[in-house]
């Protein structure tokens, strides 16, 4: 797997911060860039996915230590 384009560090954010800093820095990225959500709220694990369905957006892989979810823009 290629290295993420970027890295956003919301670890000690809360639901839903995570994903709000997601869903407003993905849209800025060209369309086949890789994030990598440094998370460590347990509820990024269901979250991040869910909103990756919802938006069309590829969630790609999630990591245990630190807790980080890839996510790749792909519309």
């Amino acid at each position: 797997m290629r290295e993420p384009e970027e890295v956003l560090d919301c670890r000690g954010q809360r639901c839903p911060l995570p994903v709000i800093n997601l869903a407003r820095r993905l849209p800025e990225l060209p369309v086949g860039a890789v994030v990598r959500v440094l998370a460590d709220d347990p509820a990024a694990a269901v979250d991040i996915p869910a909103w990756c369905r919802m938006r069309d957006q590829e969630f790609l892989a999630a990591h245990p230590d630190p807790p980080a979810y890839d996510v790749r823009r792909s519309r």
